[in-house]
């Protein structure tokens, strides 16, 4: 009976007596060291194996094991088989050794009442190692985009930034524009990006973006048809900014009407028709562009615009790309990290006209001398307009083609780091996203400050 009057249980009784049995031999002095650090390293060598390497502790993080019961039989202490973390991909560089901390372990000790809640002792411990440090870059990783720079050794003369808002009035609030557009679409093979800013020397002296841009698709399914139209007007004049509105809008509801047409010319790959079709259509836009400078009293030059255009067909089978338009601009490709400039030529310059297809038919442009109609019956004729400008060509997967106004058009050819940069980045990692695009479109050039448009396409 214990001393608060309690009978003990009968296998309470057995181990008392079987640890203090005066019968029993006595074994002699043990060579074993028998200090508390030194039962807890045999406890922990039992749990964990006699295996356990101390560089596993540095690297991992510490896992508290409850100390094995002595009423267990011995199936029952088998530790529960660890699983080895996974290795690393790069793998990181070798962690400083970590200061010792000190944790709790929860567990019950041989010398402790079989029954109960067991005590909280502490014991000395490495502390898990810290976080590996960020691992840099892989060599080869494509470049970063920047935000807009400038090509050269100084900057342009303007700010990269918007400065003064043009000015407005109450009747003319319809007619503002905002400084940037920004739009894109993927369809079939390839991505497009699209975008107009205002020039450095527009936002230094608050003018407003003469140029103007539309994309817009007509039709659904792979007969759809995209259309991406870049206008843009001289400088001086107001008129000229609303015309080049106006030109963007006219042609864009002329090929709306005619879309279905020019979209089974197109995968048929019909040129003829295509040309002659979309000359139609430019020269109704521009005779009403004549119309309305004579409803406006002055001359047609005073409200007129340059126009490029570009269809594309939404069928992933169809790569053929149909350029036209009128005045200045550019039309480039990028194959194989070099740019072409695939700018129709025109008769004076004596250069060969057209391009052959990848299956020998022959995609080219005909040029022909547009005379306008007078925009009233009989009013004398107008001098001749501007050459009608059209190529039909196949692209391949990898190539880029940038269709821009003048305003890009001329750094382009003048600046050969702008072109240079452009084709560095635009080779190195696929089509970039639209915040992306819009900077690289702004790249400054000192002497070149007018808006820039552009479209680009890039094939799969």
């Amino acid at each position: 009976m214990s001393q608060q009057g309690e009978k003990p249980a009968a296998h309470e009784d057995d181990w008392w007596r079987a640890l203090y049995d005066e019968t029993a031999p006595d074994t002699g002095p043990s060579g074993a060291a028998d200090s508390l650090d030194d039962r807890f390293d045999s406890a922990s060598d039992a749990v964990g194996g006699p295996e356990t390497d101390r560089a596993e502790q540095v690297d991992h993080p510490v896992t508290v094991v409850p100390l094995p019961d002595p009423r267990l039989p011995e199936a029952d202490l088998a530790p529960e088989p660890r699983t080895p973390p996974p290795a690393p991909e790069p793998p990181p560089p070798p962690a400083p050794e970590s200061p010792p901390a000190r944790t709790v372990a929860v567990g019950r000790a041989p010398w402790e009442a079989p029954t109960g809640p067991p005590e909280p002792r502490t014991f000395a411990v490495r502390a898990p190692a810290a976080d590996p440090p960020a691992v840099p870059e892989p060599p080869g990783a494509p470049p970063v985009r920047p935000d807009v720079g400038h090509i050269g050794d100084r900057p342009p003369t303007y700010e990269a930034e918007p400065a003064a808002l043009p000015a407005s009035g109450p009747d003319d609030l319809d007619c503002l524009v905002p400084d940037t557009v920004l739009d894109g679409a993927r369809y079939g093979t390839y991505t497009l990006r699209a975008a107009s800013v205002r020039g450095d020397s527009a936002r230094f002296r608050g003018e407003p973006r003469r140029d103007a841009l539309l994309t817009a698709r007509f039709g659904t399914g792979d007969s759809a048809l995209v259309l991406v139209a870049v206008a843009g007007g001289a400088r001086g004049t107001e008129r000229t900014r609303l015309a080049a509105a106006d030109a963007c809008r006219w042609i864009g509801g002329s090929v709306a009407r005619s879309h279905a047409r020019l979209s089974d010319d197109i995968r048929a790959g019909r040129r003829g028709d295509l040309k002659s079709g979309l000359q139609r259509l430019t020269d109704r836009t521009y005779g009403k562009l004549r119309g309305r400078a004579a409803e406006l009293g002055i001359e047609p030059s005073a409200y007129s615009a340059d126009l490029r255009c570009l269809l594309l067909s939404a069928d992933p089978e169809c790569r053929t790309r149909v350029f036209f338009g009128i005045g200045r601009g550019g039309l480039f490709r990028l194959r194989d990290g070099v740019w072409q400039d695939l700018d129709p030529a025109l008769p004076a310059t004596g250069r060969e006209a057209g391009e052959e297809s990848p299956g020998g038919d022959r995609l080219t442009m005909d040029l022909q001398i547009t005379t306008a109609r007078p925009p009233h019956a009989g009013s004398p004729l107008p001098p001749p307009a501007e050459p009608f400008r059209f190529r039909a060509s196949v692209a391949r997967p990898g190539d880029t083609l940038l269709l821009c106004g003048n305003g890009l058009a001329e750094p382009m050819r003048g600046e050969p780091a702008l072109a240079e940069e452009l084709a560095r980045r635009w080779t190195a990692d696929g089509p970039p996203g639209l915040p992306a695009y819009l900077a690289d479109t702004q790249l400054r050039v000192k002497g070149y400050a007018d808006d820039r448009t552009s479209a680009a396409v890039w094939e799969a």
